[in-house]
């Protein structure tokens, strides 16, 4: 069995939301815990082909204008730190 530490807030707030449903919060948590998403049908695609697809109707005056070091100076670009030397 699995214990959850709650404050009494937390606690209170989640016996509520039980109780909307007619629920004792055992039971609420035993049907949230049996919920599942539903699974889309599609299959799991590697991150590189959904980047390259977001990225072909990037126009290419756009692409030209982007940073060659992008992946290795990501810290520069993103929080504006000095640039690393490589």
């Amino acid at each position: 069995m699995l214990t959850i530490q709650l404050s009494d807030e937390q606690a209170t707030a989640l016996r509520a939301k039980a109780a909307a449903e007619g629920l004792s919060l055992e039971e609420w948590l035993q049907k949230l815990a049996e919920q599942r998403p539903p699974a889309s049908g599609q299959p799991r695609r590697h991150i590189a082909d959904v980047i390259r697809e977001n990225m072909q109707d990037v126009p290419p005056a756009v692409m030209a204008g982007m940073p060659k070091d992008g992946a290795s100076q990501h810290d520069h670009y993103i929080y504006g730190w000095p640039k690393r030397e490589v």
